[in-house]
Formats: C-alpha cells, sequence, structure tokens
C-alpha cells in the first residue's frame, strides 16, 4: 500500500514541492538552516536514520514531524517530545472579504519573526517567511496577528504560522486569518491542513470550528546532536 502524502509531510515537500530549500541526500533531507529546522529521513531503515543524523549543525536542532511513533537516529538526543494531532479541511468556513488583512513579504520579516518569537507558533526562523502565503493584522501600526503557508506535499499545503500578539487576543484575529489562508489553499485546487498540539484542545476546538477535522496522530520530536 502507497504511503498517504501526510504521513511523512516533511519528507513528501523536500522530496517534492519544497526541493528547492532543501539539503541532504537521496536518504534524508533538512529545510535550509535559516528556514526551518524540520528534517525527515525516507524511511526508518538503519542508513536512513543515520543520514538524518549526519545532516545535524554541531550546535544546532532537527525537528521530526510525522504520524505514529518516530524512529530515533543514532547519536542524538531527544530535547523535547510532544504528541500531536493533524487535521485536514472537510467543509471549510467561508470568510468575507476584511480590509484589515494585508500581504506579508520579505519587508515584513523583522516583524514576523518578532511576533513569532514572542508567540511561538512552531519554529519560526529569519527566513520562514519565504514559505510564503502570510497575511497579517496590523492595529495601531504593529503586526498584531499573522498566518501562512509552510509544508506543501503534493495536492496538500499546511497552514502555519498562526499567531496573535498578547495585546490583541480574544477578538478572533487567528481564526478569521486561519481560515482565509485555509479558503486560498482550496482554491488553489489543494488541500489545506495543519498541525496542533494535542493538549491544545483551545486551538483543535478553532480549527474545528473552521472545517477541519483530525486526520491522524503526530509526533514531534526535538533533536541534537549527543
Amino acid at each position: 500500500m502507497t504511503a498517504h502524502p501526510l504521513d511523512r509531510p516533511i519528507w513528501s515537500a523536500l522530496s517534492g514541492r519544497h526541493a528547492h530549500f532543501r539539503l541532504g541526500t537521496p536518504l534524508a533531507l533538512r529545510y535550509r538552516p535559516q528556514i526551518s529546522p524540520f528534517a525527515a529521513s525516507r524511511d526508518d531503515s538503519p542508513a536512513a536514520l543515520a543520514a538524518l543524523a549526519a545532516l545535524a549543525s554541531p550546535n544546532g536542532h532537527l525537528v521530526l514531524l510525522a504520524a505514529g511513533r518516530i524512529a530515533m537516529p543514532p547519536n542524538m538526543l531527544v530535547d523535547r517530545q510532544a504528541a500531536g494531532v493533524q487535521m485536514v479541511a472537510g467543509n471549510l468556513r467561508a470568510v468575507q472579504a476584511d480590509e484589515r488583512i494585508v500581504e506579508l513579504g520579505e519587508a515584513d520579516a523583522a516583524e514576523m519573526l518578532a511576533l513569532a518569537t514572542l508567540t511561538e507558533p512552531g519554529p519560526f526562523l529569519a527566513e520562514t517567511h519565504r514559505f510564503g502565503g502570510f497575511i497579517g493584522i496590523r492595529i495601531d501600526g504593529r503586526l498584531a496577528a499573522m498566518a501562512g503557508e509552510r509544508l506543501k506535499p503534493d495536492g496538500h499545503c499546511e497552514v502555519s504560522g498562526v499567531c496573535t500578539h498578547p495585546d490583541f487576543r480574544g477578538r478572533g484575529l487567528a481564526g478569521l486569518l486561519s481560515a482565509v489562508v485555509a479558503n486560498r489553499i482550496a482554491a488553489r485546487g489543494e488541500i489545506p491542513f495543519l498541525h496542533a498540539y494535542a493538549a491544545n484542545a483551545g486551538a483543535i476546538r478553532l480549527y474545528e470550528t473552521l472545517g477541519f477535522r483530525v486526520r491522524a496522530e503526530v509526533s514531534v520530536v526535538v533533536l541534537r546532536s549527543a
């Protein structure tokens, strides 16, 4: 049986539409370090796991994300690990045009990084914005909230980087921006999906109201060289 592209979404993206962002070998791939710490092996064979471990820089981390249990590469230590859920869009909630929404890009990179560093929506580095598809809302000249795209396995696109500055929470900004990004993805003929920590019941409920449903349980592991 052919594996679903979302079972190993990092490998699926790096071996396909995100090939221009990748480093590695036919056995293991990672994003360029300034873009993302995500990495994946082709499979769980000893050779592939050894190749994955070789992609770690001496002082850097690798982040693995996949459905089910993740096999550990040799000579690496676990910094953090967590259970998550992978959600895919079913019947997306329609959204009305909102004049507050602005496109975000290279000129906004420093603000985007600052907001993500403060709110920690997931790995977000100096060039993560180059995944594209980011939109935001400014209030009183400040970037109050944003959302964008990340992993792009064939036929799918991940909604990610969803975050709101603490000063502007409770206004529905994250839900609005997530819905807009998801609808844009669907309009291209792709299936929107996203990830949330299993313990974050509030986020899961929010995404369910937007039309997402849980597809699979996933594991997230942050590794560093031993």
